[in-house]
């Protein structure tokens, strides 16, 4: 596929934001990403503060790339350590390597090619990271699909019952697992979430930068509801989690090879359906901190 001219700095780009018709998305079209200046970054900015999660098609970025432009949402964070004990590709700390790859043996990256189920990325840690971008370099024919849904949403369709109880309630997200339900390098199992490693944070928070208020959810394996006893937070969260992760409320993403779609963790979850482990499938992602 031969690579989009790169635009002299100042050049016009013919940006158009298309929201994908579901509760949250938007398709961003006419840019490259390699080329943008300020003025594009920031309609880039405001449209994924509005829609939560922002797709661009047909984008051709190395690394290099990818960096540079994930970099003008803030400060990146190092990758985590993979389950191989490999944290990053070499010389290039902040990519996170997905994929169910194995050359010579060895997994090139995480999360194999089973479901990863909904989650927000890196919840249990006390400062959570504000925004991810996956970039996609290989993907199956079908299968892998990723679907987003609206932690904003959540807040709005629950019932008044729950609203008032939901805002004086700390969930502790768990450390133990991924979303791929791998054990995380270092971390002894646990299925006890009250003792697993994690984070308490607040159900209900407020988005720093729009103001909305949303649902803060993290993951539904070994999820605990601060004070409660193991089987009312568990009717509570099981209750919560049906209503948040409702279809209505969700967005499906079928992956192109040059998709990059960057997302705000703070105000939407992510999952993953499985796919064909002998097919291809290599996505880099970096993420951008708190």
């Amino acid at each position: 596929m031969p690579l989009a001219p790169r635009l002299r700095p100042g050049q016009a780009q013919a940006l158009e934001i298309v929201p994908t018709g579901a509760a949250l998305g938007a398709d961003i079209r006419g840019v490259d990403l390699r080329s943008i200046d300020e003025s594009v970054f920031a309609a880039i900015y405001e449209a994924w503060l509005d829609h939560a999660v922002v797709l661009f098609r047909n984008q051709h970025l190395a690394d290099e790339d990818l960096i540079a432009f994930s970099r003008r949402f803030g400060t990146l964070d190092h990758a985590p350590i993979q389950e191989n004990g490999r944290r990053f590709v070499e010389g290039r700390p902040e990519i996170y390597v997905v994929s169910n790859v194995v050359e010579h043996g060895v997994a090139i990256g995480s999360l194999g090619a089973g479901e990863a189920v909904w989650h927000t990325d890196m919840s249990y840690l006390p400062d959570p990271p504000k925004a991810s971008a996956l970039y996609s370099l290989e993907v199956p024919a079908t299968g892998g699909d990723t679907c987003f849904c609206t932690m904003y949403g959540a807040w709005d369709a629950l019932p008044d019952d729950l609203r008032g109880l939901a805002q004086t309630l700390r969930v502790k997200h768990d450390g133990t697992y991924n979303s791929g339900g791998y054990v995380r390098a270092g971390v002894t199992p646990t299925d006890d979430p009250r003792t697993a490693p994690g984070t308490l944070h607040p159900l209900v928070c407020t988005h720093p930068e729009t103001g909305r208020r949303h649902l803060y959810l993290g993951r539904r394996r070994n999820a605990w509801l601060e004070g409660l006893p193991l089987d009312e937070s568990n009717a509570l969260l099981d209750r919560i989690w049906e209503i948040a992760t409702a279809d209505r409320l969700a967005w499906r993403h079928r992956w192109q090879p040059g998709d990059l779609v960057v997302w705000d963790n703070r105000c939407a979850m992510h999952r993953r359906d499985a796919f064909d482990p002998g097919a291809r499938r290599v996505m880099h992602r970096t993420q951008i901190k708190g």
